[in-house]
């Protein structure tokens, strides 16, 4: 790692590195951050009602409402490491 005339690292674009490294970028996530947000809100707006069921009313149905939840969570994760 190199120094610049201040002694603080720099990365391999020749600016000063932070005090905590490199700042990643993530221009190739920004095409599917909106539609894995929505999964995501999806996936709480299940998951959370999906627990109340399960545990004060129905195992079943809570049960239920929760796979459907976690279907949502894998499709969301399938979009985040397809880049």
């Amino acid at each position: 790692m190199e120094t610049n005339n201040n002694e603080r690292p720099v990365g391999m674009n020749n600016r000063p590195m932070g005090m905590f490294g490199r700042k990643h970028t993530r221009k190739e996530e920004d095409r599917y951050l909106k539609l894995r947000n929505v999964l995501n809100i999806i996936f709480l707006v299940l998951a959370i009602p999906g627990m109340i069921v399960y545990f004060y009313y129905e195992q079943v149905i809570g049960t239920i409402i929760i796979l459907i939840a976690m279907m949502f969570k894998m499709v969301e994760c399938v979009f985040r490491f397809m880049k």
